[in-house]
């Protein structure tokens, strides 16, 4: 027996798609000071959406920066709490003359919506929304008790984002807070995505001579800015890619028996990806495959470096200055703010003769993994396996969401990625795009995942 909300959803899809292009009409840049009013015009749409779907307490709310559009419908009684969270804001859509067709005028072609914002995030924020009133429309009532957060600064960081979760604790706090805004491990594979690494990073800026000096006449003699950076840097890793940070390891929790079934369930190609990448052959710290090592361990890479003469030909100078940028991606149990003090002891530690050094901080979040075997995770692999025919692939991305270790910190709870983009869809590039396939498939997942958390006891 079909169930009464996937015929809804079946029978409005016209309806569906109309209004997801109408949302993606609006420009919501964040990053441009001349959005401003269009930021606000989204806001709007989506507490309108939100009240015209039946959802209640709808507010637009001011920060210092962009609002935040929040709802909620808590009449489930005995039933979880969800939390979902995503944003209406998107990226500037430069190079504009790359886009085949205008980035805020939606072009469906080949199975596909093409428009900024598609697929990050408002294609997954709206399917969100259309999964709640199919339920709503079809049942009368949600199977479970839902808050919705949505805002319009994740593309610049989300800097008041914090402050907000800190000051509404209360009207934010649920069993399991659900984010729809990664993606799948290929087509046709759902994925839920219980890990991110965090990031932490800083410059470092040698400074030599106070002028830059003939090498004729100086070199040999006084210390070369560029030489001692490359001595520097040359220190952070050995031969084989180890970090030689002392203690940078030292908390980082070994993968799972658990997690290495995950991983060999991904049936991964490590010679895939090198023929992909068109390298001899794929370098890391030793005992890994690649998708652990960029997944599930720790990394400190140089992002670039600068010194000396840049242009053409050549310039017989000794530079007196040099400057590196440098990330590292953190897994759990690894703090940015102790791994930074570590670098900056490794750099005292071996800093070179004849020059200073200033390390400037960058902006940094916390890693995040919510266990693999957790009710909410387990209940979300059911829900996307059922609609999707096969099984759901459990992955942890070597990428970083600082917003997701803040809501993990504040308010304590257990966090769901059930993303449905796939990494072809040119999120922040011209031309991007969300398969419809996973704009309906999406919302019918939701739907099952409400109904089967519905059946869980949290705490």
């Amino acid at each position: 027996m079909v169930n009464k909300w996937i015929e809804y959803l079946e029978q409005n899809k016209d309806q569906q798609l109309m209004k997801l292009k109408e949302f993606l009409k609006i420009p919501s840049v964040s990053a441009l000071s001349k959005h401003k009013k269009d930021i606000h015009k989204a806001a709007r749409w989506l507490s309108n959406e939100l009240e015209r779907i039946g959802m209640e307490n709808v507010k637009v709310m001011e920060t210092e920066g962009h609002p935040i559009v929040y709802a909620d419908w808590i009449h489930a009684d005995h039933k979880p709490t969800v939390l979902i969270y995503g944003h209406y804001d998107v990226q500037p859509v430069d190079p504009l003359h790359l886009w085949e067709t205008p980035p805020f005028e939606p072009t469906v072609r080949d199975g596909k919506i093409f428009a900024r914002g598609a697929s990050d995030d408002k294609g997954q924020v709206f399917m969100h929304i259309k999964a709640l009133e199919a339920l709503l429309k079809t049942e009368g009532k949600l199977p479970i008790n839902i808050k919705i957060i949505i805002e319009g600064e994740e593309e610049i960081g989300s800097p008041h984002l914090p402050k907000f979760i800190e000051e509404n604790k209360e009207l934010l706090q649920a069993d399991v807070l659900v984010i729809s805004d990664t993606g799948m491990i290929e087509k046709g594979k759902p994925s839920i995505t219980y890990g991110l690494r965090g990031l932490t990073g800083l410059q470092i800026d040698i400074q030599g001579a106070k002028t830059d000096l003939h090498s004729g006449a100086y070199g040999g003699g006084v210390q070369n800015a560029a030489h001692a950076l490359v001595q520097l840097l040359s220190t952070f890793h050995d031969e084989e890619g180890r970090i030689m940070v002392d203690g940078f390891y030292d908390n980082v929790l070994s993968i799972t028996d658990e997690e290495k079934q995950a991983i060999n369930a991904l049936q991964l190609d490590d010679e895939k990806v090198r023929t992909e990448l068109g390298v001899p052959e794929l370098f890391g710290e030793p005992g890994y495959s690649f998708y652990e090592r960029t997944s599930y361990r720790p990394t400190l890479e140089i992002n670039g470096m600068y010194s000396g003469f840049q242009e053409e030909g050549i310039k017989t100078v000794l530079p007196n200055q040099a400057s590196a940028k440098i990330t590292c991606r953190l897994v759990p149990n690894q703090e940015p703010e102790q791994i930074l003090e570590l670098i900056k002891q490794h750099i005292e530690k071996h800093k070179p003769k004849g020059v200073t050094v200033k390390i400037t901080p960058f902006d940094s979040g916390a890693p995040f993994v919510t266990p693999l075997n957790h009710p909410a995770i387990q209940a979300a692999g059911r829900a996307a396996s059922k609609i999707y025919g096969t099984e759901t692939a459990y992955i942890r991305s070597g990428g970083s969401i600082p917003i997701v270790a803040d809501f993990a910190q504040i308010l304590q709870v257990p966090i769901v990625l059930l993303g449905f983009s796939l990494d072809s869809e040119n999120f922040h590039a011209p031309n991007e795009h969300f398969h419809l396939e996973n704009f309906y498939k999406g919302m019918q997942t939701m739907c099952e995942y409400w109904n089967e958390l519905a059946e869980i006891r949290f705490k």
